[in-house]
């Protein structure tokens, strides 16, 4: 197959979709914009093809000196995705869960928040950040920073959900590659790039 990749946030290739852009598989990591296409009758069905987690990523010379999650509320500049994306809200969960002071001190740092959760990588790599929330995916090959895990207590499981649309112009072709990332093949090619999957 000629497979074309899309890449943005999950809300726009949705309302992308729902103004016409031609596609024919849609795979997000926002289970909202899934059911959004399903509920409008745009998906036959959708399923977990993968699984991510945030991390917080710091320059690599770390200038705020986060080596623990707990260390966050030291950063004086914070970037989180917008709450229109879904890494923004998961990160917002994770705020959440966290102790409420913590929290507090983190929030009273975010210097900005992102439309997509490569920008706000982008931040910290340029060194305008001191710290932010990616998925994991984004920060495992990425150059000029590093990663501290976030404990188990408050980290928020991703899910990333796949489905073929039920207009696609390409229906066969569609389901074929839904398929092959179902597979095992597709999961061990996931898995190179950082994401948790069946497999693993």
């Amino acid at each position: 197959l000629d497979v074309q990749l899309t890449f943005a946030g999950s809300h726009v290739l949705r309302l992308q979709i729902e103004q016409g852009a031609v596609a024919d598989v849609f795979a997000s990591a926002d289970p909202l914009q899934m059911a959004a296409l399903q509920d409008a009758g745009r998906l036959d069905s959708d399923t977990v093809f993968a699984r991510n987690e945030l991390v917080v990523v710091v320059p690599s010379d770390n200038p705020a000196g986060i080596d623990r999650f707990e260390d966050l509320s030291n950063a004086t500049r914070i970037v989180l995705g917008s709450a229109a994306v879904p890494a923004g809200r998961y990160a917002d969960a994770v705020l959440e869960r966290s102790e409420k002071e913590f929290a507090a001190g983190v929030q009273a740092h975010i210097v900005s928040r992102e439309n997509n959760v490569r920008l706000v990588r982008a931040k910290v790599e340029l060194g305008e950040a001191d710290a932010a929330l990616v998925y994991r995916t984004d920060a495992v090959h990425a150059r000029g920073i590093r990663s501290v895990r976030i404990p188990p207590d408050v980290a928020v499981p991703v899910e990333l959900p796949i489905g073929v649309l039920s207009d696609a112009p390409h229906l066969e072709a569609g389901r074929r590659f839904f398929d092959h990332v179902l597979s095992a093949p597709g999961q061990a090619v996931l898995a190179e790039h950082g994401f948790k999957t069946e497999a693993r």
